[in-house]
């Protein structure tokens, strides 16, 4: 892992898989870093010939921080219902303006931009923001934020939410463990052991509510994007689990639904988490999408010789 500037400001990143691979951009979802997946998922994808750039978006991980400043939410979603500009110190059109200029400062032209929950909606940003960055988009268990979507179940939104009694590290473990049960997966095993390790892992690495704070403000300053979706020429792939109790499943069919000619790939029993055995059936229908996708790509540019 490394350091670089990009969109003024320093952003914590993993470049990993061959260097002549096909380049995929992952974007992790609200207060998760770059390395709060199984290893096994970005193992995959590399073994598919696919150069996978991660990062830790700003505000958490090892990237650049706005500390002090705490965004009142109550105000920034009253401001959005008055159609006032919300007092938030970024929002995630700056998000994705990250991501686009990462890829730039790595000297990647375009990449298939993938993202999952909050990471999902900075792809589809970078996608209507930054179209010249984008081969595709991969919207992993995301929304439009559409109003009119069912919202969280009572108990998987406490979970986002609610903070941990304290940072004592055992107490975050259990809390997030706890958490991660509310939106868990029905059709996989919920594994404690190995996710304890990863949340330890991580909460060693860097442990940082007050960024999670401003990321949320920073999704409720954000306005819907299902107008703006409705006109992305973009091949563009929906991925959702029938079982996610934090962006339900009807948020995923939306997002398919509102993007024209994008495809949709429902995965039964499937919550808002990732455990191994799904790994397969997600990296599978990645994979075979983006290779479609660049076999068309080579047709246009043989046939534009």
């Amino acid at each position: 892992m490394a350091k670089i500037r990009a969109n003024g400001i320093e952003i914590e990143y993993e470049d990993s898989g061959p260097r002549a691979g096909v380049p995929l951009l992952f974007i992790n979802g609200f207060g998760s870093q770059m390395t709060s997946w199984p290893e096994e998922f970005r193992e995959a994808l590399e073994a598919a010939g696919l150069r996978v750039i991660r990062f830790d978006n700003r505000d958490v991980g090892l990237s650049q921080k706005w500390h002090g400043i705490v965004p009142d939410v109550r105000a920034v979603m009253a401001a959005m219902r008055e159609g006032k500009k919300p007092d938030v110190p970024y929002t995630l059109n700056d998000m994705a303006a990250d991501a686009a200029a990462l890829l730039s400062e790595l000297g990647i032209e375009t990449a298939h931009i993938s993202g999952a929950s909050m990471g999902g909606m900075i792809a589809q940003l970078v996608a209507l923001n930054h179209p010249q960055k984008a081969r595709s988009l991969i919207s992993i268990f995301s929304t439009t934020s559409d109003p009119s979507l069912p919202p969280s179940s009572p108990e998987a939104m406490a979970a986002l939410t609610t903070p941990a009694p304290s940072t004592d590290r055992a107490a975050v473990i259990a809390h997030s463990l706890k958490g991660r049960r509310a939106y868990a997966s029905t059709a996989y095993p919920f594994d404690e052991e190995r996710l304890g390790r990863l949340i330890g892992a991580n909460y060693d690495r860097m442990f940082y509510p007050e960024g999670s704070a401003r990321q949320y403000a920073a999704i409720m300053a954000s306005p819907p994007r299902t107008e703006r979706l409705k006109s992305l020429t973009l091949p563009s792939l929906v991925l959702h689990g029938s079982a996610d109790m934090l962006l339900r499943v009807e948020a995923g069919r939306h997002t398919a639904q509102t993007i024209p000619g994008a495809e949709y790939r429902e995965i039964a029993g499937w919550g808002h988490d990732m455990p191994l055995g799904v790994i397969p059936a997600v990296v599978g229908f990645m994979t075979d999408f983006i290779g479609r996708v660049e076999a068309a790509r080579s047709g246009k540019q043989a046939a534009a010789e």
